[in-house]
């Protein structure tokens, strides 16, 4: 079962338009056959989880002391299995490492610092080719911006991220990559230089 990491906001709450987009990512994950990871708390994270565990999927919390101690706060309880650290940097390593692929949500400073992670290792090689796809105007709107500088070379990194404005186009985005994924392999140069 592929994996495929969450990121977003903790500050969402049941009746924001970001909490119902990310429960129903979670629902259409789990249909699709996907395990879903998050960092197990609260606002996207636990919209995520519930949207999967309430259509019988697998999910992935990943929790921190330095947050949840810090903040006193609990896991959802959503979670099908709780993965713990000590510390923060330990925690991001383990949902960029261990996933199969990515979907950063709406969210603040946190999940740019995952963002950026997940981006940079998947540009200089530290990952295998996966699947990344940020969503919402305000992630879709810093990618452009991004990639519109002279400190991105053009087209680059178009091959590492994807965005999505909609629930079903984050979720068409991360099939499609996975069908074409089998009908390239075996990969090649040429494979590996398409674009997302």
């Amino acid at each position: 079962m592929k994996i495929i990491s969450v990121f977003g906001s903790s500050q969402v709450r049941p009746g924001d338009q970001v909490y119902a987009d990310a429960e129903t990512i979670g629902r259409g994950l789990a249909q699709a056959g996907y395990a879903v990871m998050s960092g197990g708390y609260h606002g996207v994270m636990e919209a995520v989880s519930k949207g999967a565990r309430e259509a019988g999927g697998y999910v992935i919390g990943v929790t921190t002391d330095q947050i949840g101690s810090h903040f006193a706060v609990q896991p959802n309880i959503w979670l099908s299995e709780t993965r713990h650290y000590a510390l923060l940097r330990d925690r991001l390593l383990h949902m960029v490492e261990r996933a199969d692929g990515y979907l950063a949500m709406p969210g603040g400073v946190g999940t740019l610092h995952e963002i950026s992670e997940t981006w940079e290792l998947l540009r200089i090689g530290g990952l295998p080719r996966r699947p990344f796809v940020v969503y919402g105007e305000m992630w879709t709107m810093l990618v452009r911006e991004l990639l519109a500088t002279r400190f991105i070379a053009g087209g680059f990194e178009e091959r590492y991220v994807a965005w999505a404005l909609q629930p079903s186009d984050a979720l068409d985005l991360l099939d499609n990559w996975w069908q074409r994924m089998q009908l390239d392999a075996p990969p090649s140069n040429a494979t590996r230089n398409r674009n997302l």
